[in-house]
C-alpha cells in the first residue's frame, strides 16, 4: 500500500502516536498522505468511527472518502470526514441541550442574518447591516461574545455594533437558530464548560487529522485543542497538514498564529516537510520559490520536481485589458492547435471584475468557458424559498423561515396581518408559529385573516408529520412532489418570471433540488468526488435539518471541456496544464493597500498578497504565462499602470520570458498549411 509514497510521505503516514505537523508544499501529495494515514490507522487497529478528518469543503471531504475507500474498502464509510462547520453541527445536535439548544435548531443563511440585523439595529440599509455582519463575524471568529466585543470596542461605531450584536444573539436564542460562526463558537463553549461532554468527544475521537491547517481561525484551533485533549492527554493524537506559504484567507479570520502556536502548545510535535512537487515543472517551481522567498519563514522549505525543466515562464506586457484578453485568446488557440483541450486552460486573476474582458474575447472567438465561483445553487431565489419551508418544518421557532414560507407563494396573508401577528408574538415572547393558535390573537385579527393563518399552521403541521414519517427516497419523493403541488409552486414561478424559458429553468432547478433531497433520504448517491454509495434510509425531516449547511450542489457538468476563468482565491487546491496569471499589476496583485494602515499591518498584507501570487504560480502544471497592463481602466479613462513587484521577484531570465502568441499562432498556421500542401514549412 505504501509503495507509491516517497520517504517524507511515508514518515508522515507512519507517525501514529503523538501530534505531528505535515508541511505540505503545493502539489506535494497531501491528500495522498491523509488518506494513506487513515488507512494506516485502521490497519493498526483504530476503529474507523474513532478517526476524524476535517477539511474545508464538502468536495474535498468527498474526494478524500473516495480515495480512502479505494485503500480500505467499506471501512472508510465509518470515518468522520467533514468540514469544521459540519462537525460543529454534529456536536450541537447531539449535545447542544447542555447550553439550551434543541436538536432541531436552524442555521440561518446570509440573507436571513442581514434581515435580522436590520431589525435589531433599526435600519433599512443593507450595506450597513452587511458591515455589522462582517464585524460581528470577525468578533465571533476571535472567540468574543457581545459583552467582550463591547469591552474591546475602539470607538462609538464599534460600540453600536456590539450593542446590535447583543440584541442579535438574543434573537438567535429565541429562534433556536445559529449562524455559521456559531457552529464553531458554540461547540467550543460547550466543550469548555461541560467536562463530561468534552471527555465523551475526546474518547470518541482517537485520532484527528486536519487538512489545510494554515486556513484555520483562532476559534477553530481552540475547538481542535479541546477535541484532542490538549493539556489533558499525554500524547494528543493529532495530524495537522498545511503550508504556511499558502495561507491566503486572513480576511476571513484565518491566522498563521495557529502554525506558530502549534509547537508551543504541543511540545512533542513532530514536523515533517513534503518538498517534492508532483504537479509542476522546475521552471515553474523556481519562479514560485523565488517569489515567496522574501516572506519570513515559519518552517523554511524549497519545492523541487522530478518532472524536468519544462518551458520557461513567460511574461506578457499588454497595452490594456482588451489587449491582454486578445493575447490570452491567441495563446489558448495556439496551444489548442497543438492538441490541448479547452479544459486544460485557466485564466486566473485577483478580483472578479477582471473576468469581463476575457469573457468578451472568449465569446468573440467562440471558445467555451466557465466562470468559477459563480452563484451557488443554494443562493438562487427558488431554492432559498424551498429551504425556508424545510427549515420551518425542522424548527418551528425559526421566524425568518416562517416569514418566507408564509409569503412564498402568496396565500392572501398580507404585511399588516403579519405585523399584527409579530406584535402579539413579541408580547407573549413566543415564536410566530407558536402564536398562530394563541387565544389572544382573535381579539387582534379579522376572522378572515385568522382563518388564513390557521390554515397555514395546519398545513405546516400536516406536512411536518408526513416528512417525519417519510423514510427513504421513494416516500420522500412522494411527499416533496405533493407539497410542491399543494402550494402551487410551479404556477408561482411562471407567474413571476420575466419569461417562460426563465420560469422553466427555475422549475428545472427545483426538480434538481428535489432529486438532491431524495438521494439523501436513502438510495444511490453520486457525490461530488465521483463516489457512489448506498445510504441508510433516513426520514425526510431529518434530512431537512441539514439543508442549511450545504453550500453547493454537485454539478452534473463538472467535467465540461471549457476554459476556466477564476479568482486566485477560488483556484486554490486546483491545477491546470496551462495557466495564464492575468492583471499582475501594482494595485491589483498586490491589491491596493489601505492608506491608513499601520506599517506592521501593511507588511502583513503584502506578505499575504505574495502568498496569493505563489498560489497562482503553483496552479500551473506545464506552462505559465504572467501578464500585466501598461494602462488600466479607471472609470471611463485609462491611467498608466505599473507591473507588480512580484514579477521582478520571480527572478526570471529576460532572454526567455518574452513571447508574442500571435506570431506563434501565425507560424503554426503556416506550418499546418505547409503540411497540408505536402511541402516542408519555411524556416
Amino acid at each position: 500500500m505504501h509503495d507509491t509514497l516517497n520517504p517524507a510521505q511515508l514518515q508522515a503516514v507512519c507517525h501514529l502516536h503523538g501530534p505531528s505537523l505535515v508541511l505540505a508544499g503545493a502539489g506535494s501529495g497531501k491528500t495522498r498522505v491523509i488518506t494513506h494515514k487513515i488507512a494506516r490507522l485502521i490497519h493498526a487497529g483504530l476503529a474507523p468511527e474513532r478517526i476524524a478528518a476535517i477539511t474545508f469543503t464538502n468536495k474535498a471531504a468527498a474526494e478524500m472518502r473516495e480515495r480512502a475507500r479505494a485503500l480500505v474498502g467499506k471501512a472508510a464509510q465509518g470515518v468522520l470526514l467533514c468540514t469544521f462547520h459540519a462537525l460543529g453541527v454534529r456536536i450541537l445536535r447531539e449535545d447542544g441541550a447542555a447550553i439550551g439548544l434543541k436538536p432541531q435548531f436552524s442555521i440561518l443563511d446570509t440573507d436571513d442574518i442581514t434581515g435580522l440585523l436590520k431589525d435589531c439595529g433599526g435600519t433599512t440599509d443593507s450595506t450597513t447591516a452587511r458591515h455589522w455582519q462582517w464585524r460581528i463575524s470577525q468578533w465571533k471568529g476571535a472567540g468574543l461574545d457581545a459583552a467582550a466585543a463591547l469591552a474591546q470596542a475602539r470607538d462609538d461605531a464599534e460600540r453600536q455594533i456590539a450593542l446590535v450584536m447583543a440584541r442579535y444573539q438574543e434573537r438567535l436564542a429565541a429562534y433556536q437558530a445559529v449562524d455559521f460562526d456559531d457552529l464553531i463558537l458554540l461547540p467550543l463553549k460547550l466543550l469548555r464548560e461541560h467536562a463530561e461532554v468534552r471527555a465523551r468527544w475526546q474518547q470518541r475521537l482517537g485520532h484527528v487529522l486536519v487538512d489545510e491547517y494554515q486556513d484555520t481561525s483562532a476559534t477553530q484551533y481552540e475547538l481542535l485543542k479541546a477535541l484532542v485533549g490538549h493539556g489533558e492527554r499525554p500524547d494528543p493524537r493529532l495530524t495537522c497538514v498545511g503550508d504556511d506559504d499558502q495561507s491566503i484567507y486572513g480576511w476571513r479570520g484565518a491566522t498563521l498564529d495557529n502554525l506558530r502556536r502549534l509547537p508551543q502548545d504541543f511540545p512533542t510535535l513532530t514536523v515533517i516537510k513534503l518538498e517534492q512537487n508532483y504537479r509542476s515543472t522546475n521552471a515553474i517551481l523556481r519562479a514560485a520559490n523565488a517569489v515567496i522567498g522574501p516572506n519570513p519563514k515559519l518552517f523554511p522549505k524549497t519545492l523541487w520536481s522530478a518532472l524536468g525543466e519544462g518551458e520557461p515562464v513567460r511574461v506578457l506586457a499588454c497595452d490594456h485589458e482588451e489587449h491582454e484578453a486578445e493575447r490570452a485568446v491567441a495563446r489558448i488557440q495556439g496551444l489548442r492547435a497543438q492538441g490541448a483541450a479547452w479544459r486544460d486552460f485557466a485564466i486566473l486573476y485577483r478580483a472578479n471584475h477582471q473576468s469581463r474582458a476575457f469573457e468578451v474575447a472568449l465569446r468573440r472567438a467562440n471558445i467555451p468557458y466557465k466562470v468559477s465561483g459563480g452563484t451557488s445553487f443554494f443562493d438562487r431565489a427558488e431554492i432559498k424559498d424551498l429551504c425556508a419551508w424545510l427549515r420551518l418544518l425542522a424548527n418551528e421557532n425559526d421566524d425568518p423561515a416562517f416569514l418566507r414560507a408564509i409569503t412564498t407563494p402568496k396565500r392572501g396573508i398580507g404585511h399588516q396581518t403579519l405585523a399584527q401577528l409579530g406584535a402579539v408574538a413579541a408580547g407573549l415572547r413566543l415564536s410566530l408559529f407558536e402564536t398562530l393558535f394563541a387565544p389572544t390573537l382573535e381579539a387582534t385579527l379579522s376572522p378572515k385573516a385568522l382563518a388564513a393563518l390557521h390554515e397555514f399552521g395546519r398545513f405546516v403541521n400536516e406536512l411536518q408529520y408526513r416528512a417525519r414519517h417519510a423514510v427513504g427516497h421513494e416516500a420522500a419523493r412522494e411527499v416533496l412532489a405533493q407539497w410542491l403541488a399543494d402550494i402551487g409552486y410551479e404556477r408561482h414561478l411562471y407567474d413571476h418570471a420575466d419569461s417562460e424559458p426563465q420560469a422553466a429553468a427555475r422549475w428545472g432547478n427545483v426538480q434538481d433540488f428535489v432529486d438532491w433531497m431524495v438521494q439523501r433520504c436513502g438510495g444511490q448517491l453520486d457525490d461530488t468526488g465521483g463516489m457512489t454509495t448506498q445510504r441508510e434510509p433516513r426520514p425526510l425531516l431529518e434530512v431537512a435539518q441539514t439543508v442549511a449547511l450545504i453550500s453547493t450542489l454537485s454539478e452534473r457538468e463538472q467535467d465540461q471541456d471549457v476554459v476556466t476563468l477564476s479568482t486566485l482565491h477560488a483556484a486554490k487546491g486546483l491545477e491546470w496544464p496551462h495557466v495564464i496569471l492575468a492583471g499582475v499589476n501594482e494595485g491589483l496583485l498586490p491589491f491596493k493597500p489601505d492608506a491608513d494602515g499601520d506599517p506592521e499591518a501593511l507588511a502583513a498584507r503584502i506578505e499575504e498578497e505574495r502568498r496569493l501570487m505563489y498560489v497562482g504560480i503553483t496552479r500551473a502544471q506545464r506552462t505559465l504565462v504572467v501578464s500585466w497592463l501598461k494602462q488600466r481602466k479607471q472609470g471611463r479613462e485609462r491611467v498608466p499602470a505599473q507591473a507588480s513587484r512580484f514579477i521582478a521577484e520571480m527572478q526570471l531570465d529576460p532572454a526567455t520570458t518574452q513571447e508574442d502568441p500571435r506570431a506563434k499562432l501565425r507560424a503554426l498556421r503556416e506550418e499546418f498549411a505547409a503540411r497540408a500542401a505536402g511541402r516542408a514549412p519555411a524556416r
